[in-house]
């Protein structure tokens, strides 16, 4: 099986020649030292460069990828590669107005929904156990709930029924730590709906766990 490292790095075809950076002729390792915008121009003429931020993004990415869909290991790698490969062929048309991380996330978001859609499958959500806790104590400080009924897979089924629409939101916000202007990139939405859907996809998790916010929160303080 080919893997992600053994995938030749972009070449000089798919780049734009602007203006070069002061940096441009900086060495590969001093590269580590560059913020993502900054590598992202410096590729624009250096394709090498760009294999700075595949390094940078592929663990993440493929976290985020799990995380957003049902796909095994070998689709996952998959989806990563065409990400990259896309992000590449389009970088002259990353204009550095959001942060490269909301617009890689972006890509692979809409890669991974393509696959989704040409394998005639239903975009669902991977949390492993030891997500979950950071997922809820983040979302509604019920970790003594959590513990307390010890049923981590109600609780993931019940992420799993959340619309996509809530569901993309929170898990970006609660597992991939994202700030509400990311999310707004990423989702390509206006701020005030990222609040909305993290807001509402919270109180419907809730509901889906059998709970108000009330009773959690009452819940949260009673003596175990």
């Amino acid at each position: 099986m080919k893997t992600l490292a053994d995938s030749p790095r972009p070449t000089d075809t798919h780049a734009e020649h602007s203006v070069v950076p002061d940096h441009a002729n900086m060495p590969q390792e001093s590269y580590q030292d560059l913020s993502d915008e900054a590598i992202a121009r410096h590729a624009l003429r250096n394709a090498e460069s760009f294999g700075v931020l595949m390094d940078r993004y592929e663990a993440p990415l493929s976290r985020y990828i799990r995380r957003i869909s049902s796909f095994p290991p070998d689709d996952i790698e998959d989806i990563l590669q065409e990400a990259f490969i896309k992000a590449y062929r389009h970088l002259r048309e990353f204009d550095g107005k959001s942060k490269f991380s909301s617009w890689i996330y972006r890509i692979t978001r809409n890669q991974t929904i393509d696959m989704a859609r040409k394998r005639k499958t239903k975009a669902t959500v991977s949390i492993e156990e030891h997500e979950l806790g950071n997922f809820l104590r983040a979302a509604t400080d019920v970790e003594a709930e959590l513990a307390r009924h010890d049923d981590l897979v109600r609780v993931e089924g019940a992420i799993r029924d959340l619309p996509e629409t809530y569901r993309d939101a929170l898990v970006l916000r609660f597992l991939e730590e994202k700030a509400y202007e990311e999310i707004m990139d990423i989702l390509h939405i206006p701020k005030g709906t990222v609040a909305t859907l993290i807001r509402r996809g919270r109180d419907l998790l809730m509901k889906r766990l059998g709970h108000d916010e009330k009773e959690i929160r009452e819940s949260v303080t009673k003596p175990l």
